[in-house]
């Protein structure tokens, strides 16, 4: 049961180089940040550091929200458990045939090796069809048989997927039973509990990959939990899925391929929520770390949701994630001159460790970071995160000239400049990936930045893609972290149906609805999580007859006391007016297809006011000045203000060139650009007025 006496709200974001967290003390109505480096070898030593930065008695937080990069890191790295499939005979390669594409696009080059090696996917007698009649019943002591064989081959987990469970799954339930009765551990489970859906490959895969990151996931909760038991924390912890919704632990256990994308997902959350309250429900989300920029599009005040994601390449997992792309163009990324004489950025990083030259921690090649620091864009005397007492500008210009500036003809300072614009030129490139080349006018959004770096190139990016401004949260470095205490609790189902509309039995169907519906909010009450409301949506994936892809149809329904009211007229014009909204005009004479039926329970958690992150009795701009330094732009040095960026008052309009500085990230106006503080404390970076 929750302390309800306990005041403090807390999210940790893990990254690979720091550990961000973000207090909210309901009972004073005060919100602080703290930002530690991270430990790689044991994620929670740095989470619990983290919040004892602020809050040296546990007893006194009620709520912990967790956004983890475990399941993410063990992915990209290949580092799950050692993992073993039992499937259909004649179904062994399922993850290796794929959708029969492959790494390069050109040529016949380019090999892949699953999580699952061929050995640990054995082969049973059973066979389900389409329809869901059992043409062959499940051999039960051939399964025992090859869950031992497993066991004996070292298996940590075991995932039972057999084909067209989604239609029935019996012989899967019982295979899933009988492994259960001798696997050593609880790591057993079966492709129709993770995903019953229709595709075997992707059901395979997201299945096979929930058992791969259950060991590991596992493994880091319960070393969480018991670091939190041990200084005394009594209340809830939540873990930001995929969808930027949260579920409990045990959930996270069960299912840890929701986790793919926590923190990247919480950090979306918080820029929706900040931008909406600003009054600007059009943002495009920019996060630049270490290693990645991750860009991501809210419309009309909601982030766009994806219903299949590949990690890497063969790395298909389908459950509901934020929609994002993802770039190797972040601070750690290295600059580099290819064969062909042309500057290139990443996709290698030096991450947090060496990390970027200036760090002095053994990295010789320079990066994005090092750029900014000889330019003057980064203050060397105060690296922020506390990791370091100063930065080495020295050895950064150094390795700018060794690297970039002699092989191309140029001197230390125009190179280093070019380093930054071809990385604002990819980070440009992602973010017309996510607008324009999805239909959506970039003139119509702002840009968001948040994350260590992101602040530093919203100027260049505004330019280049013509958005009409940027909204500067008010803690760019320590957003994601916010995020996870707004975050709702979210679960999501699907059912495939794959029947044509005018032959579905609407009886049958509203019972599906209902009782996925109501599998979600037991969820939701079970987890002991106050809620200011509860919700839940209803989708269909539809088409016409003979068409491959799906539109994503929402049904304008909600579940009452004698279940859910649905009629074929209603999905048919439902699905008419979706389709004419993305394809121009419905179709005529041809029957419509209802594939897939979808629906997400959503527990509404209470927000904070966002004022608490304005700044008290706020200063004019000239009380926070910090001197001027000298900075590199267009070719030249500007003398540039330097303030301390938290103290300014509301309503302080900053012009460029300036630099503002805070503990958590450095931002960059530049000399055609002003900015002004607004309610929240956030910052809105315009144009200069022309006179």
């Amino acid at each position: 049961m929750i302390n309800q006496s306990n005041s403090y709200v807390i999210g940790v974001d893990v990254g690979g180089t720091y550990t961000d967290v973000f207090f909210l003390d309901e009972a004073a109505g005060k919100c602080q940040v703290a930002k530690v480096p991270s430990t790689v070898d044991d994620q929670s030593r740095g989470f619990i550091e983290g919040i004892r930065k602020q809050v040296e008695n546990l007893a006194e937080v009620s709520t912990v929200v967790h956004g983890t990069t475990v399941g993410t890191n063990a992915l990209l790295e290949r580092k799950g458990a050692r993992t073993g499939i039992i499937t259909t005979r004649g179904f062994r390669d399922t993850l290796e045939m794929r959708r029969r594409d492959r790494p390069e696009t050109w040529g016949l080059w380019g090999q892949f090796e699953p999580v699952v090696a061929r050995d640990l996917r054995i082969e049973v007698s059973e066979r389900t069809l389409a329809d869901g009649t059992i043409y062959t019943p499940v051999d039960i002591e051939e399964v025992k048989s090859a869950a031992q064989q497993l066991i004996d081959a070292g298996a940590e987990s075991v995932c039972v997927a057999f084909i067209n469970a989604y239609a029935n799954a019996s012989n899967e339930l019982l295979a899933l039973e009988a492994v259960r009765g001798l696997w050593p551990n609880e790591f057993v489970e079966a492709s129709s509990n993770i995903l019953p859906e229709i595709r075997e490959f992707e059901r395979t895969s997201t299945a096979t990959l929930n058992a791969y990151l259950q060991p590991p996931v596992s493994s880091y909760l319960a070393r969480l939990e018991g670091a939190l038991d041990q200084h005394g924390f009594n209340g809830q912890v939540l873990i930001v899925q995929s969808n930027g919704g949260v579920m409990t632990v045990d959930t996270a256990r069960q299912l840890p391929v929701r986790t793919a994308l926590s923190g990247p997902a919480a950090g979306v959350i918080a820029s929706a929520y900040i931008a909406g309250e600003a009054g600007f429900p059009n943002v495009i989300t920019c996060d630049m770390g270490g290693t990645s920029f991750d860009v991501s599009l809210v419309a009309n005040g909601e982030s766009t949701l994806s219903p299949q994601t590949n990690i890497d390449f063969g790395m298909t997992i389908r459950t509901p994630m934020i929609e994002m792309t993802t770039i190797g163009a972040g601070g750690g990324s290295i600059a580099w001159v290819d064969r062909g004489g042309l500057l290139q950025i990443g996709p290698e990083s030096a991450g947090s460790s060496p990390g970027p030259v200036c760090y002095g921690l053994g990295n010789e090649r320079p990066t994005v970071t090092d750029a900014n620091v000889v330019l003057g864009r980064i203050n060397a005397d105060k690296p922020i995160g506390g990791k370091l007492e100063k930065l080495d500008v020295e050895a950064a210009s150094s390795a700018i000239d060794l690297h970039i500036a002699q092989p191309l003809g140029l001197g230390v300072m125009e190179a280093a400049e070019a380093v930054i614009r071809v990385a604002n030129s990819r980070m440009a490139g992602a973010i017309r990936l996510v607008s324009i080349e999805r239909g959506f006018d970039p003139k119509k959004f702002s840009a968001m930045p948040f994350g260590g770096g992101g602040a530093l190139h919203t100027g260049a990016l505004i330019k280049e893609v013509g958005l009409q401004n940027a909204l500067v949260p008010r803690y760019p470095g320590i957003n994601s972290a916010l995020g996870c205490t707004i975050a709702d609790m979210r679960h999501d189902y699907v059912q495939t149906i794959n029947g044509l509309l005018e032959k579905l039995d609407m009886r049958v169907l509203a019972e599906q609805m209902s009782s996925l519906a109501k599998k979600g909010m037991d969820l939701l009450d079970s987890a002991a999580v106050s809620f200011e409301n509860t919700e839940a949506i209803f989708e269909l994936d539809m088409s016409y007859q003979g068409q491959t892809h799906t539109v994503d149809v929402s049904l304008p329904v909600k579940p009452g006391k004698n279940g859910v009211d649905i009629t074929h007229d209603l999905i048919k014009s439902t699905f008419e007016t979706r389709y004419s909204n993305v394809y121009g005009r419905p179709l005529d004479n041809i029957a419509i297809r209802v594939l897939n039926l979808r629906v997400s329970t959503l527990g509404r958690r209470p927000k904070f006011d966002l004022k608490l992150l304005a700044p008290v009795d706020g200063c004019e701009l000239v009380a926070a000045s910090n001197g001027v330094r000298n900075v590199w732009f267009d070719g030249a040095w500007h003398e540039t203000a330097i303030y301390q960026r938290l103290p300014i008052a509301i309503g302080e309009v900053i012009a460029g060139p300036a630099i503002l500085e805070q503990p958590d990230t450095t931002i960059l106006i530049e000399p055609d650009l002003q900015a002004v503080v607004d309610e929240f404390g956030n910052l809105v970076i315009t144009r200069k007025q022309e006179n």
